[in-house]
């Protein structure tokens, strides 16, 4: 019979309990919150379960499942247990806890229990590892957002701009998602190392030039679970921010594609002074909608005029 190892991470929240239940809860959010989390699609099922869809990083690699998991909110608690799990895990499950102490405040326990394949101890200690490393990492990033909840609403910034393409979206496609060309293909990227581990799922550093003629390095995860979409998230993001994720999603009718290019970003307000002095997060926020448009707008007229020559190429 396979051991079953456990696991338990625990953290003190500045936050009532409500507020960090809701971030808990609200699981297609985690990809701006928790800094494992790259893609998560939620799907209600009724009577307080739903299932997960996630992709996540894990140990430098990209790991996904598929979860079930049981809300109360009333007893503060959210039970979850993979479906399948992927190797090494053989089976992975657990619940999040909040407890409500003075002062609004509150106490969060995350609890894993798991089996590894063959129970290889290699095995044991790689997911270990990762259960450490990736829940140090999310009980962080929870508590700094549920702390500044009140001020989200002012550092989260969601925008998107789209093009009208005359060809099919597969070709769109293929454009967007075979990035090792773009370094010949846009004028904006100068350098580009593209990783494929599986079909769907890529790695990608990119360095990129500014109107200024600066030069920057960014490093995403990029996941498309359909043919009608790509999304994304930056693993290392610039000082300005504490998070980028984003998307490119395709919509056909009657062989023209609109391709939109959508970004999501929290602006780090302790990194507001960077712009100079005098910067507000306003400013901020138009600084990146700025930076981040113009250069998703250059791809998708290059992928317009690039597909609408050659509408099957990619």
């Amino acid at each position: 019979m396979a051991v079953t190892h456990r696991a338990r991470h625990t953290i003190t929240v500045g936050a009532p309990a409500r507020t960090v239940y809701g971030i808990i809860a609200d699981a297609a959010a985690w990809p701006r919150v928790f800094p494992p989390s790259v893609h998560v699609e939620q799907t209600p099922l009724g009577g307080g379960e739903e299932t997960l869809r996630v992709w996540a990083t894990a140990n430098g690699g990209v790991k996904s499942w598929e979860s079930r998991r049981r809300l109360d909110p009333a007893g503060l608690t959210i039970g979850f247990r993979q479906v399948r799990s992927p190797a090494p895990a053989a089976s992975m499950g657990g619940e999040w806890r909040i407890r409500p102490l003075a002062d609004a405040r509150c106490e969060v326990v995350l609890l894993h229990e798991f089996t590894a394949v063959d129970d290889d101890p290699g095995h044991v200690a790689w997911l270990n590892r990762a259960l450490d490393e990736n829940s140090s990492a999310e009980l962080s990033r929870m508590k700094a957002t549920a702390e500044s909840a009140d001020g989200l609403g002012e550092l989260l910034h969601v925008f998107e701009d789209s093009v009208r393409i005359e060809a099919p979206a597969a070709g769109v496609h293929a454009f967007l998602w075979r990035a090792e060309h773009w370094e010949e293909r846009l004028p904006h990227v100068a350098r580009v190392e593209l990783t494929e581990p599986r079909p769907d799922v890529q790695t990608l550093e990119m360095e990129t030039l500014a109107r200024d003629g600066s030069r920057h390095t960014t490093a995403s995860v990029r996941v498309s679970p359909d043919p009608a979409r790509i999304v994304y998230k930056q693993l290392r993001v610039p000082p300005l921010l504490t998070a980028h994720v984003g998307a490119w999603l395709l919509s056909e009718s009657g062989g023209t594609t609109t391709a939109t290019a959508r970004h999501t970003v929290v602006i780090d307000p302790s990194a507001v002074h960077l712009l100079g002095p005098g910067s507000t997060v306003a400013g901020a926020r138009s600084y990146v909608r700025d930076a981040l448009g113009t250069n998703s707008l250059a791809t998708l007229r290059r992928a317009k005029e690039f597909t609408e020559r050659s509408p099957a190429a990619g």
